[in-house]
This record gives C-alpha cells, structure tokens and sequence, in this order.
C-alpha cells in the first residue's frame, strides 16, 4: 500500500514538470515558425489583402453565388440531377472503402495484437506468433504511411478511372489505421472473462465468439463509423486524380472556370456530410 502510494506521488510531482515543459515546447515552435515567416520568408500578412486580391476574391465569390451569370447551374434541373448521381457515386465509394478497410482489419487485427503474440490472449502461444506480429503491424505503418492521393494516382495506372480505384486507395489507407486502432482495443482488453471462459473448459473458437468479440465490438463499430466519416471527406481528394464521384467533378469545373457547377457540388458535398454524421451518430448510440 505504501509503496503504492509513493508511486502516485511521484508519479504526480513528474505530471506538471512535463505538461510546463510541453508548454513552453509548444510556445518555442510557434514562435521559432513566425520568426521564419517573417524574418527569413520575408512574408508579408499584409500582402493577402491588396486592392487587387480582394477585387479577384469578389469576382470569384460573386461567379459562385450566380451573380452576373446567364445560366448558374443550380437553377437547372439537369445539373442537380447530375450533381445527385455524383453525390450518390460518392457515397458508394465511400461504402466500398470503408467495406475492404474492414475486411482486412478484421483477418488481420487479432495475430497483429501484442497480447495475442505473446499468447495471453489465447492462453497458448505457437512460435510464429512473434514473426506474423511483426508482418502484420509493418503492412500497417506502410499502409497508413502513404496517403490516399499517393494510392489513388498508383491504382489509377492499374485500373481504369471510377469510383473502384478511388474505393480501393481509400481502403489501403484506412486498412492500417483500423488495424492500428482495433489491435490496440485487443490489447487493452480485460483478461478475467477470458480466464474464466478458459477454466469453465473453453476452446479457442469459444473464447472468441463469448469472450472476445462481445467486448471488442462496442469500440470496433465506433472506430469503424469514425473512418467512414473521415473517408466521406476525402473521398473528393482522390477524385481530383481521376477516381470519380464529386471530387473529379469539382476539378473539371475548377478546370472549366464553372463556377455555379462549384457551389451545386459543394452543397451536395455538405448535404453528404451531413447525412452521414446524422447516421453514424445513430449507430453509435445504438451501439451504446
């Protein structure tokens, strides 16, 4: 008990010399960064508002909002019927993504956790539990460290332009964070249940189905709409290199000087957004 209490002190008397020293860290490389700007850049603040820039600024905002143009798109018909099926294009993308993502997370989430490597998770461990660990968690970091611009314009010299090479880049990303995320929900776990399930005469296929999945899913599910909501928003990213939905729509218009075009397919990029967050938030408290 003493030994337990010295441990807490210490333990609190190291808490605020690390958050002082992270503090005046942080207020180093903000100030060391505008020092830079200004002194070594020689950039100027006051530049960004010429005479000349707010007069382009209002042209462009003026061109988005229809003011001045004959025909803007979002009085059309046809362009909202257009703007719809990309909306929708969009939407299947990110189901697609969020779909493989999963898959491979979950063939791979339980070998690339620690306490299944060293066997506490199981309660057996076999020698080439260590070498799959390794495998599994450095397809992660390298699937996670490329960006999903970075695969989409990979993909793309694969297959042909559309919403799969998009789905796909969107997948190999996201496959390793998942992976990260939920193996870290593995180990985290509380093993008492899963001694139990074991000592009542349990095998590994029933530890888990009633052990490990009951206790894992809750934070799976919530990760899992998390990475989905994320792949929402860039799913206009990699539609700037081809992949399809309202991202390569929004860059032929950007190319084509379309400005109405713009904002009918930022509002139905906003209109997706909300959607989903109106869904995955149901989820997740259906989950809870």
């Amino acid at each position: 008990m003493n030994a337990q209490v010295e441990h807490e002190t210490k333990t609190t008397r190291r808490r605020p010399g690390f958050i002082a020293f992270s503090f005046l860290l942080a207020v180093t490389l903000i100030a060391a960064s505008w020092i830079y700007i200004l002194f070594v850049e020689e950039a100027s603040l006051f530049a960004l508002f010429s005479e000349k820039n707010l007069e382009h600024t209002r042209e462009f905002l003026f061109s988005m909002m229809g003011i001045g143009v004959e025909e803007p798109a979002f009085f059309s018909k046809e362009s909202w019927m257009n703007a719809l099926r990309l909306t929708y294009e969009t939407l299947v993308m990110s189901i697609l993504a969020i779909g493989f993502s999963v898959i491979g997370m979950v063939l791979t989430v339980i070998p690339a956790s620690a306490n299944y490597a060293d066997g506490t998770l199981m309660l057996a461990k076999k020698w080439y539990s260590r070498l799959v660990y390794g495998v599994i968690r450095i397809l992660y970091v390298f699937s996670r460290a490329v960006p999903e611009l970075i695969w989409a314009m990979l993909i793309i010299f694969i297959f042909k332009p559309g919403i799969l090479p998009g789905a796909v880049a969107l997948a190999l990303h996201n496959f390793g964070i998942l992976g990260k995320l939920c193996a870290e929900v593995i180990e985290d776990l509380d093993m008492r249940p899963i001694r139990s399930l074991a000592s009542s005469g349990a095998g590994k296929t029933q530890i888990l189905i009633y052990g490990i999945i009951p206790m894992v899913m809750p934070k799976f599910i919530t990760y899992i709409l998390y990475r989905w909501e994320v792949i929402i928003r860039t799913t206009i990213v990699v539609g700037f290199v081809g992949a399809g939905g309202l991202g390569q729509q929004f860059k032929l218009s950007m190319s084509w000087f379309h400005y109405t075009e713009v904002t009918l397919l930022l509002i139905s990029y906003f209109i997706l957004v909300v959607l989903s967050d109106f869904i995955s938030e149901m989820l997740r408290k259906a989950v809870q």
